[in-house]
């Protein structure tokens, strides 16, 4: 079992379909990261009046990344396509006695007629009943909750994922906080060492500067590599971020924001540290912040 289980992507992907009074419908709807939650829908002609409510239902549902959603309809029995006589007589009277009147102008041509708007007229469907509009227009907004309730599946199905490899991310990160810890406490004596070195090869040989001069200036050094402050908040960023994915619930933009701080004391541990091994930890932290942070991105 996954350790934040209430972890949800932004990434998914649904697909329902059903059929009524001989209208086959399908529904297809598929997210992806985004800042906000957008939702762009694709609706056959005539059901444009469903957008507006279809959209208040998704964002009742889903609370961010960029929806996409089709909406295909297909009817049995396709009308079939015919000419209006009366009309076509009309247009074509019209238009000889147009050509006759422009020196020049070449008689009309018949598939110019018939593109022409009104010419031609549907026959051989049934035309649809207002309730049978009404029981359609149902059949469709109950379609699309479905298929919203599949993708909020879907969404939470890849984040048990995502969050699995965000929990392995923060062990990283945890584990080289304590290395760092540790390499940190060693700071002083290296201090120490590198000051007695460094004064032996001024004046030669073993430096005679009292002892409590010596602290003095190995104190002052400690204190301006002291990362013990940077650690304890990096410590309690690991924390607050636990505390979020085991919250789970729209998060990703607090997370997002977490982020930056994590980078903010890995880059400070770096400039302070003045030991190789230290440093090392460093980038190694930044490293796995940066990866966690590209996981976070994708959090709902």
């Amino acid at each position: 079992m996954t350790e934040f289980p209430q972890v949800a992507s932004m990434t998914g992907f649904a697909r329902t379909q059903g059929e009524l009074n001989g209208t086959a419908w399908i529904w297809e709807l598929r997210s992806v990261n985004g800042r906000g939650l957008d939702v762009k829908l694709r609706l056959p002609s005539g059901l444009e009046a469903l957008e507006f409510p279809l959209r208040d239902l998704a964002a009742k549902r889903l609370k961010r990344g960029n929806v996409s959603g089709t909406l295909t309809l297909k009817r049995e029995q396709a009308a079939a396509i015919v000419p209006d006589m009366a009309a076509l007589e009309r247009i074509k009277d019209l238009a000889v006695e147009l050509a006759d009147n422009i020196p020049g102008a070449l008689p009309p041509r018949a598939e110019l007629l018939l593109a022409l708007p009104g010419v031609m007229r549907s026959t051989g469907a049934q035309e649809e009943s207002e309730e049978e509009r009404v029981a359609l227009h149902d059949a469709v907004r109950e379609g699309f909750v479905q298929a919203l309730e599949g993708l909020a599946e879907s969404r939470s199905a890849e984040g048990r994922k995502l969050a699995d490899i965000v929990g392995v991310n923060l062990r990283e990160i945890a584990l080289l906080h304590e290395a760092a810890g540790l390499e940190a406490a060693k700071q002083p004596e290296l201090h120490r060492a590198r000051l007695a070195a460094q004064l032996a090869e001024l004046i030669g040989g073993t430096p005679n500067l009292p002892e409590e001069r010596i602290a003095q200036e190995i104190a002052l050094l400690a204190t301006k590599s002291d990362v013990r402050e940077e650690l304890d908040r990096l410590a309690a960023h690991i924390e607050a971020a636990r505390a979020l994915l085991k919250e789970g619930v729209a998060v990703g933009r607090k997370l997002d924001f977490l982020m930056q701080e994590f980078n903010r004391e890995a880059n400070t541990l770096c400039s302070k540290s003045t030991s190789v091994p230290l440093t090392n930890i460093g980038l190694a932290l930044k490293a796995a912040i940066e990866q966690l942070r590209e996981q976070v991105q994708n959090i709902e």
